[in-house]
């Protein structure tokens, strides 16, 4: 089991940054690829940004491309997610996510994420 923490969401001004964290339970963190997902009320979860498990690829959603910025640090168990040039349309609960299987790729699809964190709102103003 890997248990998943994030922080850092809140209320901002649209044009304005946040930086979630997610911190993970378990060492074996380094060998999962990780992944931010969204759910904005009434809409599906969607896909936000991808890292692999060795940190080489990184994917991110249209939407968010050139805006948002996943890394993650290993000696410390933790990912990130930096979002800049925020808009109202990026308010929604944001889910930490990880792989099960040790070396997997890199998803897009919320089903490929077998572990989840408990959610942090992020709310932009307008």
């Amino acid at each position: 089991q890997v248990q998943l923490v994030e922080s850092g969401g809140g209320l901002v001004q649209a044009g304005g940054s946040l930086r979630l964290s997610c911190a993970a339970s378990r060492r074996t963190f380094t060998s999962n690829s990780m992944g931010w997902l969204r759910q904005a009320p009434g809409k599906e979860r969607e896909f936000v940004a991808g890292m692999s498990w060795n940190g080489l690829t990184t994917i991110y959603a249209d939407s968010v491309k050139g805006r948002f910025t996943i890394s993650r640090d290993n000696a410390k168990n933790t990912v990130y997610l930096q979002m800049n040039s925020l808009i109202p349309e990026d308010t929604a609960v944001y889910y930490c996510a990880s792989t099960g299987r040790a070396y997997s790729m890199v998803m897009r699809t919320p089903d490929a994420y077998d572990y989840w964190g408990q959610g942090t709102q992020v709310t932009v103003s307008s």
